[in-house]
């Protein structure tokens, strides 16, 4: 496992750590934080010679800081920092796989950015910005909406009580075969190395939910250029997902083209470990 390192690109700091040579096959992971994308999952890629880089987005884990509740930059300005990482790393091209909010940023680099990107894989994400669906896509499940309407107040500050809200929120999320023990774990992983300083509460908010994309200046919309998309594209999507239901994902393949739809059974918003005998080898043959 590499060590995690700050490095300038576009104007920002981003921690970013690589697992694997150099030499091998680039693969980009975009995420929330770096920790969208556990250690081991890193390490069987890297075993696969594969070359893995993940990072902060800027105004998380430990990379330039903004205000992830009135954030200065815009949905823009992270394509142009997963672009200038590449530059940085002296990477011309790589693979480029983006999950949840990360998949709006992998879309955007290979639509802007399309000599960057060999291929594309998408993970529990959808075509659209935050805000209300398309009419003809999936709403957030009802049943999850009055959950984070009617959920317990959370202490930002305190280790206990954002470890138990997020595992509530997880159990909701996680799908019918849920694990809760990885969860917790992971949900720990990422209290841990939330970096203090200033608003603590809103940084633990911005690592563990990605509440900077509510906040930000995502226009304009991309929907209507998926048709002109020419990466080879890998749809994966938890088939119980409630937060971008599988319609999303649907919409994805259909609009992308020649794209590919792999769906997970008893899956939800997560990438659990219990599916990665059938993510590795689809992503190893897919950056092939």
């Amino acid at each position: 496992m590499g060590m995690e390192k700050l490095i300038t690109a576009n104007g920002v700091d981003l921690c970013t750590e690589t697992f694997g040579d150099p030499a091998d096959v680039p693969i980009l992971l975009i995420g929330n934080t770096m920790l969208t994308w556990p250690d081991a999952l890193c390490e069987r890629l890297a075993a696969l010679r594969r070359f893995v880089v993940r990072y902060d987005l800027r105004g998380t884990g430990h990379s330039t800081t903004d205000d992830p509740e009135a954030p200065s930059h815009t949905l823009r300005d992270l394509v142009a920092d997963a672009a200038a990482l590449l530059d940085a790393l002296g990477l011309p091209r790589a693979h480029v796989v983006g999950a949840g909010p990360g998949g709006w940023i992998a879309q955007l680099l290979a639509l802007d950015h399309p000599a960057r990107v060999a291929t594309l894989t998408l993970i529990g994400t959808r075509p659209t910005a935050p805000g209300p669906a398309d009419p003809d896509l999936p709403e957030h499940a009802p049943e999850l909406m009055q959950h984070f309407m009617s959920a317990p107040r959370v202490d930002w500050t305190d280790r206990a009580s954002i470890v138990e809200f997020q595992l509530e929120n997880a159990r909701h999320t996680g799908g019918g075969d849920f694990d809760e023990d990885e969860a917790r774990t992971n949900i720990e992983r990422v209290y841990d190395r939330t970096r203090p300083g200033g608003d603590h509460g809103a940084a633990h908010r911005a690592d563990q939910m990605g509440t900077q994309f509510a906040a930000l200046d995502c226009a304009p919309r991309w929907r209507e250029r998926l048709p002109g998309m020419t990466a080879p594209t890998l749809v994966v999507h938890g088939e119980d997902d409630p937060f971008f239901p599988l319609g999303n994902a649907e919409a994805l393949a259909a609009e992308i083209p020649k794209a590919e739809l792999l769906v997970l059974p008893g899956t939800g918003s997560e990438l659990p470990c219990r599916t990665w005998p059938t993510v590795v080898p689809a992503l190893i043959r897919h950056t092939s």
